[in-house]
């Protein structure tokens, strides 16, 4: 059993909501009902609870649109797709841009486009719509409207006057007594008379919930069972601001019912404040989802992730190189959630998680990233590609030409890209290679580009030439491999009486005009005997 103590955040929607409130009957507010309402909800949408058996699994992925998407939010999208498509169900996007200060212009459509380039693509979003949206809570003021009424009517909800110096006063007191800072809940005790009274002088004032003083007990599907007394943590919420903007726990819990949420995937940040939603949906007489809290993701020196930390965003990764499928088996190694059959899978696809994904192999303790398993991922990705799935292959081999051309534009005139060419030093490069991006890195320029004129006489251009005539012969060298390769020059050096690191170094210098880089040999056989022999006779003619 898990004891959880408690905090309250809150968000915010832009709209009207008080000016309606405050013409309401003041006689229609109770104060001291402990029963949940029997409300069944709008009467224009099904009457049947969120969690019932009779619906099909409904599982959602609810950001903020306030900055980038990172590896956390990947993770918890992830996870809500795969429950959703191992039991048949639907997986829905919602944007809950109710944080209207942290509001970031095109933030949700980046959101839609890092989901869809992941491969983690909604069944019902803001852009295709679906049965029940909208889904973006900015457009569902008329639903926050009619639901607040509701909690009003039935006692749950309250008028609050109290001044943001009064909430101070009693923050600083309490803390003062070495406290827990909550609000006392004096308005909850007003009579109709006294809330009459400040309606007409228009005194400002918020809308609060009634918390029960019990506590309150779920079975989180990845802890176990939770218990936690909230009202002895916090005083009653607010659920609508003062401005008229819904708080997030409200909007939360008023979405979640209306559009079917069966269950709810999220992070376990939240796993505090679903003690509060419970009641929220008690309250409506609405059937709470089922929770799963999943453990934080880390990064590898134990620190949480952060929105505003570049190397975790997707950006970052889709910028570097990163396969979308990759990153997915990278983070699926954070936290658990498959049995190690998966670990048996090279590059294991979208299907494989899919029908390896379990809630009960979920780890209930915090992982750290290990950024060796993503090249590992990546590679693996890569090799998966070229070898299975032909039309993938050519686009990687168009992908890594315009690469080549991009990067070195200043030597269009020397590159060598033709497909093949590009295919074997793919086919080479796989067990050397993080991505494909490494592929033009500097020390590997000489897979493109000829190498630039070089005067410096190192070995004498006549034995140069004859090394070069030797090497384009089956004859003399019967197999261009690298082992082959490296007896050769060897045997070449010792029966021209030259010193091997000198000869190695003039065929260096030839090669690719690096100091460092590959082994000659290895060299050798990725350019193949053309090029080699071609590179080589050049380097003989320039120093002639």
């Amino acid at each position: 059993m898990n004891v959880i103590s408690g905090s309250l955040r809150k968000t915010s929607l832009p709209v009207g909501l008080l000016s309606s409130l405050r013409t309401s009957s003041v006689g229609c507010v109770r104060f001291c009902c402990d029963k949940p309402s029997s409300g069944a909800g709008n009467p224009s949408v099904s009457g049947k609870a969120s969690g019932s058996n009779e619906q099909e699994v409904r599982v959602r992925f609810a950001p903020s649109p306030t900055g980038h998407m990172h590896l956390g939010g990947l993770r918890t999208a992830l996870y809500n797709y795969l429950y959703a498509k191992a039991h048949g169900g639907k997986f829905v996007l919602r944007i809950e841009d109710t944080d209207r200060e942290r509001f970031v212009e095109g933030a949700a459509e980046k959101l839609y486009a890092d989901l869809k380039w992941a491969g983690v693509e909604p069944d019902e979003d803001p852009y295709k719509g679906g049965p029940h949206g909208p889904y973006t809570q900015s457009q569902r003021y008329e639903i926050y409207k009619r639901e607040v009424k509701k909690l009003m009517e039935d006692g749950r909800a309250y008028y609050c006057f109290c001044t943001e110096r009064r909430l101070e006063l009693l923050r600083k007191e309490a803390l003062r007594l070495r406290q827990v800072p909550k609000y006392d809940n004096k308005c909850r005790h007003l009579t109709p008379g006294q809330i009459a009274e400040r309606l007409a002088r228009n005194d400002k004032f918020c809308i609060r919930f009634r918390l029960d003083s019990k506590g309150d007990e779920f079975n989180d599907l990845i802890f176990g069972k939770i218990v936690y007394f909230i009202a002895q943590q916090e005083g009653d919420p607010v659920i609508i601001k003062s401005d008229g903007y819904p708080t997030y726990h409200f909007a939360n819990v008023v979405d979640d019912h209306y559009m079917k949420i069966t269950h709810v995937l999220r992070g376990v940040e939240w796993q505090i404040s679903t003690p509060k939603h419970i009641q929220l949906f008690h309250a409506f007489g609405w059937r709470p989802p089922q929770y799963a809290h999943l453990p934080l993701i880390m990064n590898p020196n134990g620190s949480k992730l952060s929105k505003r930390q570049g190397d975790v965003q997707l950006e970052h990764y889709r910028n570097n190189g990163v396969f979308p499928q990759a990153l997915l088996n990278y983070i699926t190694q954070s936290g658990g959630g498959f049995g190690r059959e998966l670990l048996d899978i090279d590059a294991p696809q979208m299907s494989d998680l899919i029908r390896q994904f379990d809630l009960k192999k979920i780890n209930a303790h915090s992982s750290r990233l290990n950024p060796e398993l993503l090249k590992h991922f990546n590679r693996a990705e890569i090799r998966h590609k070229l070898q299975n799935d032909p039309e993938a292959a050519e686009r990687i081999v168009r992908e890594v030409t315009e690469m080549v051309r991009k990067e070195f534009s200043r030597d269009v005139k020397n590159l060598q890209l033709n497909p093949e060419h590009v295919r074997d030093v793919l086919g080479w490069s796989l067990p050397r290679i993080d991505s494909l991006q490494d592929l033009v890195k500097s020390k590997l320029s000489f897979l493109w580009v000829l190498p630039k004129s070089n005067n410096e006489q190192i070995v004498d251009s006549d034995v140069l030439a004859v090394l070069a005539k030797n090497l384009a012969t089956e004859e003399d060298v019967p197999e261009f491999s690298k082992s082959e390769l490296s007896r050769f020059i060897k045997a070449f050096a010792e029966r021209n009486h030259l010193a091997f690191e000198k000869l190695m170094k003039a065929l260096r210098s030839g090669l690719s005009g690096l100091q460092d880089g590959p082994s000659v040999p290895e060299m050798m056989e990725i350019l193949g005997r053309e090029k080699t022999v071609e590179r080589i006779e050049l380097a003989a003619g320039r120093q002639k």
